[in-house]
């Protein structure tokens, strides 16, 4: 399972918030490449970066500093926030980032998603945000008439082959990922799911790592890195003893 630390970006600062409110946010680092060259240095197999200025204005604004972190590590980058247009997508995958990461497009502008899918095919994933079971789009300001699962069930039939899900209510506040949804939305799609939101502990890792077989493929990791609750190191680490158990078995 992939362990891959967050890096969001906002006014060029490395930056953590509370459910998607700008009025909670922590600044971690005004050098967030430096960052980036951190957690490749500590064993990071994949970076996760969000331009969070992009996803409240609806076009991405650090392209600048995420072609830097692409040109400082050795590690693949996904990036998401903000991308709504093909130009924004060929953009950012022609300085290097390995996966896009749509959003509100799989909303507003499906159409889009199949037409990224078909000329890029794995690069291409996309990001279901859900609050109390429904997608919420724009920067997580708002939500629409739609759960999570039928928009997974619908994007598997776009072509799609990942997902990045985060649940908003546990986004920032180390309470815990929502193992229930999560499990539900990696059988109810059958595609390859990566958790976001809520991480806290090595035991939230262990759960989730029970869950690969059911699609689970990796997690994204944020304040509880930022914050010391847990070391990059010692999740790594949980990470491959696990996977050298089921090996011996």
């Amino acid at each position: 399972m992939l362990i891959i630390p967050a890096i969001d970006l906002r006014d060029g600062c490395c930056v953590r918030l509370v459910q998607g409110e700008i009025s909670s946010e922590i600044v971690y680092s005004d050098e967030p490449v430096e960052m980036a060259k951190q957690w490749e240095k500590l064993g990071a197999p994949f970076l996760h970066v969000v331009d969070l200025d992009g996803a409240f204005s609806g076009s991405p604004k650090n392209l600048d500093i995420i072609k830097d972190i692409v040109g400082a590590v050795n590690i693949p980058v996904q990036v998401g926030g903000g991308i709504r247009n093909m130009d924004a997508v060929k953009s950012i995958l022609d300085i290097g980032v390995e996966r896009v990461i749509l959003g509100t497009v799989a909303i507003l502008s499906p159409e889009l998603v199949c037409e990224c899918v078909q000329k890029y095919g794995e690069r291409i994933a996309v990001g279901i945000d859900g609050r109390d079971g429904m997608v919420a789009i724009e920067g997580w300001e708002s939500t629409v008439e739609m759960t999570v699962c039928q928009l997974a069930k619908k994007i598997a039939t776009m072509g799609v082959e990942r997902i990045i899900f985060t649940d908003t209510r546990r986004d920032g506040t180390l309470k815990g990922p929502n193992i229930k949804a999560t499990k539900n939305l990696a059988e109810v799609s059958g595609l390859k799911i990566i958790a976001s939101g809520g991480v806290s502990s090595l035991d939230d890792i262990y759960k989730l790592k029970e869950l690969e077989a059911c699609g689970i493929e990796g997690v994204i990791m944020g304040k509880a890195l930022y914050s010391g609750a847990v070391r990059l190191k010692e999740v790594l680490e949980v990470v491959e003893d696990k996977e050298k158990c089921l090996l011996s078995e």
